[in-house]
């Protein structure tokens, strides 16, 4: 007897990282499993393509590692623990009566911990928004990324907005600046490589000789933090060649005169010193900006995890006003376009649920001192972790693991897989993937809203953060009708405006998996900024009344890696190409293409040290040691080098990677991490 075959069926998603480029997905699912995950090509911003990390999807969800029931840990805390299957029920029952034993006595020794595991508004910070809210538990500053260059975009062009992607086809001139534009920002990548057939000029900006800058026309390698000097020396080039658009300027910018002054004391000869590059190569680069149209900048996060990160977004943004370059639309600069987004995070998160409480802020990227018994604060005393794994991606891990290790902290991880800070819960929640839940997303990229529908039905015993969320408000007696709200609702509610209306319409979300948000071609032709006076900002009053400088000025890293100092070598970490992050890196087949963890270090540096290719080095400063591979290299510039990330600990080879040396120091805006300021030394194991 032959059974009919059951034809394959295709079901839209959307690509749930952290990545500027939120790909609309479809997903092949044959008799209930997904079989294949590939690009939408009927979506513009993915054209049919996606990387090779989330090509690999079925085999994330479908691991042999995944986490299919809740665990509850049964021995001590670390890489070595133990845990045992529980049920949800036993699970939450006990989780809540721990959460209530800790909130009858101070509801903000209770902390959740969270970030882009997920970019999704419904099983982000919707749910576990409310249920927070309703408790009362500490808020958190969520920096880890990206608040740097955001609060520097808000302070000079008025909001996270920029040129459109699509544009950057038609641009003479590509500053990819601070970006590894074929890791971290394919579709990007392809538009880049269809204007430089075009003829364009592409110039890529790094202390790192990227993939990407491999096929740049041209590297400028400047030293990590030193980007703002760069830029300002750029705007004296502008300045004293006459490369000016006087009319923009006078029309549509405000503090002219005072950038002007504070450029003009960065001649070539100053900036090349300070960023190590040859004064040719600025004055060239200033002379190719200041008189090809157009000229456009795409500039990424990695210019801001320094000192002086935001205000190097501030100077690198300010330059597209004194060429006029926004009168293009394919000129300007782009960081974030997320300003477009109008979901409604009020009615998504509820602080009303609050009342007229106010618990403390306590920063993500400071968890280590946070949890530390010497913390200048009431303790922290319960953690629930979902969406990020901070053991393995926050700054002075040594720090974190020794907080987390804390035998009387209560920690609650939300997870897929069993991570370095799964190893430090009490209990373990299984999660759902993309492919098994309702979500909805914006971008930071392109200027779409993309829906996800699940594909598959949840594996195992596995549950989407709403739902475990939901369960647990059940359990702690959270009766507001609020936490009944299911996902598709959260959906809709993600969308809806004051007046009624819908951000975008939801039954065309429904029909074909994206929307496209209208707006202008050229956003700043005209002017027209969402600043305080309509006009781009190079003098912002709001940071003045700050105390803070309101001009975009160079401030030189808090770790200055000298040759004569104890550490004479600047870190950088950026994510191994196939990584997103610590995601992924359990992915056997991504795993086997980048090897092991590696530091790439110059052949300059690895001869004075006498280190060889291939050899095992420690790098240490005086927050810890990293053991690693060493991979001699020009990829770094002389006095660099890349120690590639963000790998699980338990893959070094002494049970650390690259956060055990990065530091808990913020930048000048934005209260961000620092991961590329820090100095270390190398040494053979």
């Amino acid at each position: 007897m032959t059974h009919p075959q059951v034809a394959d069926t295709q079901v839209l998603g959307a690509c749930p990282h952290d990545c500027p480029d939120t790909c609309s997905l479809v997903t092949t699912v044959r008799d209930g499993v997904a079989v294949r995950v590939q690009g939408n090509p009927d979506h513009p911003a993915t054209d049919g393509v996606l990387c090779t990390k989330v090509s690999r999807y079925t085999e994330r969800t479908y691991h042999p590692d995944r986490l299919l029931q809740p665990m509850r840990r049964v021995g001590p805390k670390g890489p070595n623990a133990t845990f045992e299957p529980v049920s949800w029920d036993e699970a939450l029952t006990n989780i809540a009566q721990r959460l209530s034993q800790i909130a009858a006595t101070d509801p903000e020794a209770i902390l959740p911990y969270s970030y882009a595991g997920t970019m999704g508004q419904v099983q982000g910070e919707s749910m576990a928004a409310r249920f927070f809210h309703q408790l009362g538990a500490s808020r958190l500053d969520r920096t880890i990324c990206a608040s740097a260059g955001a609060e520097a975009l808000i302070h000079t062009l008025g909001g996270k907005l920029g040129m459109k992607t699509e544009w950057f086809s038609e641009a003479k001139l590509i500053l990819i600046w601070g970006s590894n534009s074929i890791g971290s920002n394919l579709h990007f990548w392809r538009l880049a490589q269809q204007a430089k057939r075009n003829g364009a000029r592409l110039v890529c900006i790094d202390p790192r000789r990227t993939e990407t800058a491999d096929k740049c026309d041209e590297h400028l390698a400047l030293n990590p933090g030193t980007d703002a000097a760069l830029a300002l020396s750029l705007m004296h080039e502008l300045i004293v060649n006459g490369w000016l658009d006087h009319d923009y300027l006078a029309q549509h910018t405000l503090g002219w005169e005072q950038l002007k002054a504070r450029a003009l004391q960065w001649p070539p000869q100053r900036a090349a010193e300070v960023c190590g590059v040859a004064v040719e190569a600025i004055e060239r680069l200033a002379r190719d900006y200041g008189t090809t149209r157009p000229a456009a900048i795409r500039l990424n996060y990695g210019v801001q995890r320094a000192r002086g990160g935001g205000n190097a977004v501030r100077a690198i943004a300010c330059l597209p006003a004194l060429t006029g370059a926004w009168r293009h639309r394919a000129g300007g600069v782009l960081l974030s376009n997320s300003g477009h987004q109008r979901f409604n995070a009020t009615a998504l998160q509820r602080p009303d649920l609050l009342g007229a409480r106010r618990p403390r802020l306590l920063n993500m990227s400071t968890i280590g001192k946070h949890l530390s018994p010497d913390a200048p604060h009431a303790p922290v005393r319960a953690l629930v972790v979902y969406n990020s794994n901070p053991v393995a991606v926050a700054p002075d891990s040594s720090s974190v693991v020794a907080g987390f290790a804390r035998e009387d902290l209560f920690t609650v991880v939300l997870e897929h897989f069993r991570t370095d800070t799964a190893d430090y819960a009490d209990y373990v929640l299984p999660a759902t993937t993309q492919l098994e839940h309702w979500d909805l997303h914006g971008t930071y990229g392109h200027t779409d809203v993309v829906l996800n529908r699940p594909a598959i039905a949840p594996r195992g015993q596995a549950l989407p953060n709403t739902e475990i969320f939901r369960r647990l408000a059940q359990r702690m007696g959270f009766d507001e009708p609020c936490f009944s709200d299911d996902d598709l609702t959260l959906c809709q509610q993600a969308l809806s405006q004051a007046d009624g209306s819908e951000f975008v319409p939801f039954k065309d979300l429904l029909a074909f998996g994206f929307v496209s948000i209208p707006g202008p071609e050229a956003p700043f032709a005209k002017g027209h900024f969402p600043t305080p006076s309509g006009r781009c900002e190079f003098f912002s009053q709001r940071l003045a009344a700050q105390g803070q400088d309101g001009l975009p000025d160079y401030l030189p890293n808090y770790e200055s890696a000298k040759a004569d100092a104890a550490y004479p070598l600047a870190m950088v970490s950026p994510p191994a190409r196939h990584f997103l992050n610590s995601s992924f890196v359990n992915v056997t087949s991504l795993r086997d293409v980048e090897g092991e963890p590696l530091l790439e270090i110059h052949p300059q540096d690895a001869h004075s040290r006498g280190v060889q290719d291939g050899q095992t080095v420690v790098v240490f400063n005086d927050r810890g040691r990293y053991v690693c591979r060493a991979r001699v290299s020009q990829r770094p510039r002389p006095g660099v080098v890349v120690g590639l990330g963000i790998w699980w600990r338990r893959h070094g080879l002494n049970g650390t990677n690259v956060n055990e040396l990065t530091s808990q120091a913020l930048t000048d805006l934005g209260r961000a991490p620092t991961f590329y300021d820090c100095a270390v030394e190398v040494a053979l194991a």
